[in-house]
């Protein structure tokens, strides 16, 4: 049992070293999850009275409203009773004292000086209001009377500002309290005075919100000697109200009078005991009863607690020191010295392979299962974007039928050709290829954005940068600089290739349909469509040499301008039918003096106005067939040699000269300590984390023989 007794004394006091090695640079800095036991509770709940019970010395500052304003980490510590052969001329009070991790190597024999101490380290840090703050206390007590433990008194819930304090004073005292007991290493100590109803706990409600099943939470019950008469609290220890795994423990603590009167805390420690001794509830289970059980509870639990999670404490604080120690290299070490030159040659050398990577997809750290990223999302703009956007574009959505007969017309010339004019095709064909320029632009812009978004990448996940602003601002501007210096060949390139197909129209290309072909696909659609002669209306067949099918069969005295409505007459406007009858118009003439013969001129703006005849819709059908097969051909070209070209000039032309460009831009001698010259907030990091990996050091040497 002694062994048990001295190792479980040996783990507290590990935890105790892990503290203060922890305690110097901030509480939460390493981030290690340390066992511990946090006193929660409401204001005027009792908590100070039951720590110093625990100690059995009155210590803790006292008055009204927020009393306890910074987190107090206790570590009692036991020690033997000195021998009379070594103790010397010691006096009974210089066995136990009190030592501040803030005052290294100052002994408080005087309680009421540790009383002070704390009380003046707390207006330090938070001023004489009654404001919080989050940075703890470290003390700890040598006494042969109290059992090894951690405890941190936390400050009480209040719920109404008082005085000067913050408004929001709740929700800051809310917030420091959740920080502390929301950790699963750390055990609730949840006091509730027992003269008030249970289910208004403001310490056990708050538990329950991070330990609902009551695993890691203890109740204490305060001010049992001031329960009605014929009341106890014997469901409540027995489970029944709000059960708990670690239990309840009642005690009885010194009131007000007592305080006031200067009653020792071991005078109020044997009133205790008689309390539960003579109580007829609590008589038969007295040894459950009562601060010394209460501590040896604590104890007990505390070191059952520190020997499992341990071997997690020790995990922890391995990995911990091994990120650290990692950023902390990242930063140039804690000495942070080196050649500057050497530097800056190693950074543009990372950059440029950084970069490359990224945009060839070989970097498998820089993979992300859930988005594309660095060269896929330059291959979606070729593959994707820029291929949809070419496909999509109709050569007809522009161009209307009446205006490819109007072109048909205009190429013509004074002569209308007999067959489709060559003019007209490659007229709307280079219109069309035209539209190709801007989406192939558009194309060389959005790969230009991806190169940038690729640069910000790098640059904001480089330590380099992070460690140098000046350099990183001059990497972006001679990169961007690069950049836009290379889109000049890129977009004249690509407008040059669109320029190129347009310029020099080849009809022989093999996949083109051709004029024959595409005549026959037009006169077989149009021989589909047009409905069946019926038999009794076809054309009696004459003899040969008849002369039928010359002009038409109409003979040139014929009066052609009965039917015929002539090859420009889709450009003007449509006569009227109306008026007299052929017979009176022949009667009219017959009785008037012929009129002489007038011609009009044409008229300012002659445009299409009538519909198409069959003989300009089967040639219109004959262009567009021709334009769609030609225009297809182009747009397949433009989808294969766009990214080509933009990879050419821009993609590619930067991977492989982007290190040069920075040498010649960066390495200078006079400017390279300047491009060196680290922030404030590096070397303040930087002193951070060598202040935490001696820390850990600490840490991993304290746990290194458990």
């Amino acid at each position: 049992m002694a062994g048990s007794t001295s190792l479980g004394g040996e783990l507290v006091s590990i935890i105790n070293k892990l503290q203060d090695a922890f305690a110097i640079v901030g509480s939460n800095a390493a981030q290690i999850d340390l066992p511990q036991i946090c006193v929660l509770g409401s204001q005027s709940s009792g908590k100070s009275s039951v720590l110093e019970n625990i100690v059995g010395r009155d210590f803790l500052p006292r008055g009204h409203g927020i009393v306890t304003r910074r987190p107090l980490v206790l570590q009692l510590i036991n020690r033997p009773l000195s021998t009379p052969s070594t103790s010397g001329t010691k006096s009974p009070s210089q066995e136990e004292w009190g030592e501040f991790l803030h005052l290294p190597g100052k002994k408080f024999f005087d309680f009421h000086e540790i009383r002070s101490e704390i009380v003046r380290d707390t207006e330090a840090k938070t001023g004489r209001n009654a404001g919080i703050s989050p940075l703890p206390i470290n003390l700890r007590i040598y006494s042969p009377h109290v059992l090894t433990l951690t405890l941190v008194d936390l400050p009480g819930l209040t719920k109404v500002p008082v005085g000067d304090q913050p408004r929001d004073i709740e929700k800051q005292i809310r917030d420091m309290l959740m920080t502390y007991i929301s950790r699963p290493a750390c055990i609730i100590l949840a006091v509730t005075p027992a003269n008030q109803d249970l289910a208004n706990s403001d310490g056990l409600k708050m538990a329950r919100e991070v330990d609902p099943e009551g695993l890691r939470t203890i109740g204490v019950l305060t001010k049992i000697d001031l329960m009605d008469a014929g009341t106890n609290v014997i469901d409540i220890l027995a489970g029944r109200i709000i059960p708990l795994r670690l239990g309840y423990v009642p005690v009885v603590n010194r009131g007000q009078q007592d305080i006031d009167k200067s009653r020792s805390v071991s005078s109020a420690l044997e009133k205790e005991r008689e309390f539960f001794e003579n109580h007829p509830a609590y008589k038969a289970n007295v040894k459950f009863c009562g601060t010394p059980f209460l501590a040896q509870k604590l104890n007990n639990t505390l070191k059952a607690h520190i020997r499992n999670t341990l071997p997690g404490i020790k995990a922890s604080i391995s990995q911990r020191h091994q990120r650290l120690s990692i950023e902390l290299l990242s930063l140039g070490g804690p000495l942070a010295d080196g050649n500057n030159a050497n530097v800056l040659l190693t950074v543009i050398s990372e950059f440029t392979s950084e970069f490359r990577t990224v945009i060839d997809g070989t970097n498998a750290a820089a993979l992300s299962l859930n988005e594309l990223s660095g060269g896929a999302r330059i291959g979606y703009v070729f593959h994707q974007s820029f291929n949809t956007a070419i496909k999509n574009i109709d050569p007809f959505d522009q161009v209307k039928d009446a205006d490819i007969r109007t072109i048909l017309y205009s190429t013509a010339g004074t002569s209308p050709a007999l067959f489709v004019g060559t003019a007209a095709f490659e007229f709307l064909v280079k219109h069309q290829v035209r539209r190709l320029e801007d989406p192939s632009l558009k194309c060389c812009q959005l790969v230009y954005d991806e190169l940038l978004r690729i640069l910000s990448e790098i640059l904001g996940k480089m330590p380099a940068f992070k460690r140098y602003p000046a350099l990183r601002e001059r990497f972006n501007s001679v990169v961007l600089g690069f950049l836009k210096k290379s889109m000049e060949p890129t977009r004249k390139l690509v407008s040059d290739m669109v320029a190129m197909q347009a310029c020099y129209i080849n009809t022989t290309h093999p996949d083109f349909i051709g004029g024959t072909q595409a005549t026959a696909i037009v006169n077989e659609r149009i021989n589909a469509a047009r409905p069946p002669t019926p038999p009794d209306l076809k054309p009696t067949t004459k003899a040969p040499g008849s002369g039928q099918h010359i002009n038409n069969g109409r003979d040139l005295d014929v009066e052609a301008k009965k039917e015929d409505p002539g090859f420009f007459s889709s450009f003007f406007p449509s006569r009227s039918k109306g008026g007299a009858s052929t017979n009176s118009s022949a009667a009219a003439r017959s009785s008037v003096v012929p009129a002489v013969s007038t011609m009009e001129a044409p008229p300012t703006t002659l445009s299409s106005q009538a519909a198409l005849n069959p003989r300009e819709t089967r040639e219109t059908e004959i262009i567009k067939l021709l334009i769609k097969s030609y225009f297809n051909i182009v747009k397949r070209e433009m989808i294969d040699t766009v990214p080509k070209a933009i990879s050419l000039t821009l993609v590619s032309h930067a991977t492989k000269n982007i290190h040069q460009e920075l040498l010649q831009e960066l390495y200078k001698p006079d400017a390279i300590n300047e491009l060196l010259k680290e922030s404030e907030l590096v070397v303040a990091r930087r002193r951070e984390l060598t202040a935490m990996v001696e820390a850990l050091n600490k840490a991993e040497e304290i746990v290194s023989g458990v």
